[in-house]
């Protein structure tokens, strides 16, 4: 079986993968498509541990294969999109629609696979680098089986990520305001979340100034480039306090909400800047463990201004992702122009490059 696995040095297409039959309650899925996200990266250059070998992956869509003899939910012949969250479906958090919070979802790790015929790890719980994959009942999420799997795969990660912390999370309301740091993967599926909430204002910052069309077609109002000295008071300046002042007392004046896509301090200190009395500084992106944020106390206090943490957008992906789905089927959810470019998994350095080099809103691998 071919897979990209990572060897504890680099990631490695091979042919040495063997995967075995689920157990009770999981699911065997044969990969059709599988998205190309910076987590993944990560743990390539570091910034995620994770052990080795380890089947790399956690953006895919397929077809279920085989089930175990527990399962009522799924069924063979199924296209189902795998969310990499393995929540137990039982607890408190879980019962009252957070299974983010669920205890149980963190660490999920297991050797489903041999490599080299040797035991070898999974990934977020996940493992989508590979021609099939073994994942628990709760994260086979069925979905239309006329909808192309290329597209449908990047719903796993970037999408819910970016689309359900503004629904879920953030619950940005009609007629508020927002800028939103990385239009990537990500970012995007902020912009066009924002677009369906109603947001007024929609301000999108990036260091690549390409991008501006591609985020204008999610539904961006503005583009600002990110490396501008002056980006902080360029962003006040559009939601000013007053005709005659940008900033009032304690800094009012600015947007509602600032999303932060990168995970970086300076980031952060800015979007607090940005944020009007009442606003929220979202993060979704994931910096080094060690990173710490900085801000003026007085920037939150007296003014509910407020720093929020988003794990995996708060995502419902039994109750999220198919109203995607709809929303895409609709045409009002963007997602086949989130997808840059196709490879087959033995280019798998070349869209890793292209990611870097920020051609790609998404790259995909293709089984």
């Amino acid at each position: 079986m071919k897979g990209i696995v990572f060897n504890g040095e680099r990631a490695v297409v091979t042919d040495a993968l063997e995967i075995g039959h689920p157990a009770p309650t999981e699911v065997k899925v044969k990969i059709a498509a599988a998205g190309v996200c910076h987590s993944d990266v990560s743990v390539m250059d570091g910034t995620i541990q994770w052990p080795a070998p380890a089947v790399m992956g956690h953006e895919g869509a397929g077809v279920v294969v085989e089930v175990g003899s527990e399962v009522t939910t799924v069924k063979p012949g199924d296209h189902v999109v795998i969310a990499t969250l393995a929540n137990c479906g039982k607890c408190a958090a879980c019962t009252q629609g957070w299974p983010t919070r669920c205890k149980k979802s963190m660490g999920n790790m297991s050797q489903p696979f041999t490599y080299e015929g040797k035991p070898a790890w999974n990934f977020a719980a996940a493992s989508v680098f590979s021609e099939y994959t073994i994942v628990t009942e709760t994260q086979a999420v069925v979905i239309d089986p006329e909808m192309p799997l290329t597209s449908a795969c990047l719903i796993a990660c970037g999408v819910v990520t970016g689309a359900c912390c503004v629904w879920n999370r953030a619950n940005v309301q009609r007629g508020q305001t927002a800028a939103v740091f990385g239009v990537g993967g990500v970012g995007l599926n902020v912009i066009q979340a924002l677009r369906i909430a109603g947001a007024r204002r929609i301000v999108a910052l990036d260091t690549i100034v390409a991008k501006e069309d591609l985020a204008r077609r999610f539904g961006a109002t503005d583009f600002l480039d990110a490396r501008d000295p002056d980006l902080v008071e360029k962003v006040r300046s559009m939601e000013p306090f007053s005709p005659q002042a940008t900033s009032g007392f304690m800094n009012a004046g600015g947007v509602d909400w600032a999303f932060d896509c990168v995970g970086n301090a300076t980031i952060l200190r800015n979007a607090v800047e940005m944020l009007d009395w009442g606003g929220n500084a979202v993060i979704l992106g994931v910096p080094p463990p060690d990173a710490e944020l900085t801000a003026l106390f007085s920037r939150l206090t007296h003014v509910d201004r407020g720093i929020m943490g988003c794990r995996y957008g708060s995502v419902r992906p039994h109750h999220d992702i198919p109203m995607i789905v709809d929303l895409y089927r609709s045409g009002e959810f963007l997602l086949d122009e989130l997808v840059s470019a196709t490879y087959p998994l033995e280019q798998f350095e070349t869209v890793v490059e292209d990611l870097h080099e920020g051609k790609l809103a998404r790259g995909v691998l293709t089984f």
